[in-house]
């Protein structure tokens, strides 16, 4: 009798394990620099069920971090949904150097796909440059495959790097004089009817063929600097960074169809191909978990032109939380609130406006990237009579030509140190590590560390440095960008909402490789080959 009551303490927990509801959607959000005080700061503008309703309804992950640099948005996508770091998952920067075929490799670049949907070579894409599995890539195979996983984003890389290797489709936005939403021979070999019909319609033009107005009276606009400024961008053909903007009379300068891109309205087009993928493909309606992976883009080609103090990027964070609200409540309409697991987060931030920050005696500046390389190429001359050390410099990093090196018999570990010191003469340098350091320790300082997390030693260079606090590269006279390891960068939200997600919020310190793990105890399926996050405590029910 004993040994019968033991076996059936293992077996009632076991059973009641394997009976758990599992959701039958998990809607990926990803805002394309959105910085974590855009929740607190344009707060009390935002409405009740957008942003506001997944705070409030749903757990707030406060203190959420990128953990390594650059951070730009390849690196984002693929380190949300991969579960790990660079030094993993391989996509160190949208665009880097590639040491073997001495070449520029975009991240998402793969010349032996197609485009479909048009004739133009915008479809030439795959994540076979991805070197993980993605938590999508999980779903599938724990499903059979016979869990749908779709991927979508303004970007190509937006879409394709959550998508995952086993995505059964991703789709991207193709401007210029197409305007129509395209994907790649890796997923298919004709768009589905839907995403035709979609293309047909063309909202774009609607959109386009009005001006991009405030929201709000714009004088309401009182978290942001006045219109009027001398740290904005301008469209080409336009005379000042001022509201409205006249987009019918901006289109045929900026490209046609490529300038919704930079307007809110690029988001607004994105969440009508989103709610029609869920309506079309039946999203969630059998008993295997589907993955809608959404990457709103828009809100980085204003961030980069206008700044995060300018009444542009608060007035694209107001229309944003109108077209999550539609989103939210075409779920809620569709779904039971117990049947979908919604998550919202960010690729990175952004710095304010170097000269801005300058102008009010705070820390910032520009960096001169080709005089730097001028004065190393000047440098290297003198200290080794020759031209050729270094093969590129590039995503602050310096690249050695190695085949030179040893046929001269010269120390390599020498010359990384050499120009590590060299490079810290430099003003606006803080910090430079050597690739044979990265390797040989693991650094505990978070800068440091975040630096050692994006390396990836077969694609990273053999010296990397970081740009003092508030500086980035030259060439940007107005707007930023992002790519650093400081706060203003790394601080992103995180919030979640939906099944299995209780209410409440968190101080605590969590990175963004967790939200690829919590996702896999959420579904009860494999983390990702490569994951280094964990699951988030106390979020779960």
């Amino acid at each position: 009798m004993r040994k019968l009551f033991i076996l059936s303490l293992v077996i009632i927990p076991f059973f009641s394990f394997a009976q758990k509801q599992k959701p039958k959607l998990v809607v990926g959000i990803v805002v394309d620099q959105m910085r974590y005080d855009y929740l607190t700061r344009f707060w009390d503008k935002y409405g009740d069920g957008g942003f506001k309703k997944l705070v409030n309804e749903g757990f707030n992950c406060k203190n959420a971090n990128y953990n390594y640099m650059p951070t730009y948005t390849g690196p984002g996508h693929a380190s949300i949904y991969t579960g790990t770091t660079p030094e993993n998952h391989g996509i160190i920067s949208n665009t880097w150097y590639n040491k073997v075929a001495n070449n520029s490799m975009y991240c998402t670049r793969d010349y032996l796909a197609n485009t479909i949907g048009s004739v133009s070579a915008h479809g030439k894409m795959s994540p076979k440059n991805l070197l993980s599995t993605t938590i999508t890539d999980e779903l599938k195979l724990a499903t059979n495959n016979k869990g749908k996983v779709i991927g979508m984003s303004i970007k190509d890389r937006g879409a394709i790097l959550p998508a995952g290797h086993k995505a059964d489709a991703a789709y991207w936005y193709e401007g210029d004089n197409v305007g129509k939403w395209i994907s790649s021979s890796f997923y298919m070999n004709e768009l589905p009817k839907w995403v035709q019909k979609v293309n047909k319609k063309n909202n774009s033009d609607k959109y386009l063929n009005t001006k991009w107005e405030t929201l709000l009276p714009i004088e309401n606009y009182t978290e942001s600097m006045g219109d009027n400024n001398p740290y904005e961008g301008l469209f080409n053909t336009e005379k000042a960074p001022v509201f409205p903007h006249d987009l019918p009379m901006l289109r045929d300068s900026n490209f046609n169809y490529s300038l919704i891109k930079a307007t809110p309205y690029g988001n607004t087009i994105l969440k009508e191909l989103a709610l029609a993928a869920i309506k079309e493909e039946k999203l969630g309606k059998d008993e295997f978990t589907d993955f809608l992976a959404v990457s709103f883009s828009s809100p980085d080609y204003i961030g980069h032109q206008y700044g995060p103090l300018s009444i542009e990027i608060e007035d694209t964070y107001l229309r944003l939380d109108k077209d999550l609200e539609e989103i939210l409540n075409y779920l809620e309409k569709n779904f039971e609130k117990d049947e979908v697991l919604i998550f919202l987060t960010a690729d990175h931030g952004v710095v304010n406006v170097p000269q801005y920050l300058m102008d009010n005696n705070l820390p910032a500046g520009y960096f001169d990237n080709a005089k730097l390389i001028d004065d190393l190429s000047a440098y290297l001359k003198s200290e080794y009579d020759a031209d050729s050390i270094v093969m590129n410099v590039s995503n602050y990093q310096v690249f050695l030509n190695h085949e030179y090196i040893n046929k001269n018999n010269w120390n390599v570990e020498a010359i990384e140190n050499t120009i590590a010191r060299f490079l810290l003469t430099k003003k606006g340098v803080a910090k430079a590590v050597t690739a044979s350091s990265l390797k040989a320790a693991e650094f505990t300082d978070r800068i440091l560390g975040n630096a050692q997390r994006g390396f990836h030693q077969a694609r990273s260079g053999d010296i990397l440095y970081v740009l003092e606090s508030g500086w980035i590269p030259s060439g940007y006279h107005t707007g930023t960008t992002h790519g650093s390891p400081y706060n203003y960068d790394t601080h992103v939200p995180l919030l979640w909402y939906g099944a299995g997600i209780k209410k409440g919020q968190s101080d605590h310190f969590v990175v963004i490789p967790d939200i690829a793990a919590t996702i896999a105890a959420l579904l009860e399926i494999q983390a990702p080959s490569a994951c280094t996050g964990v699951p988030i405590i106390g979020l779960l029910k």
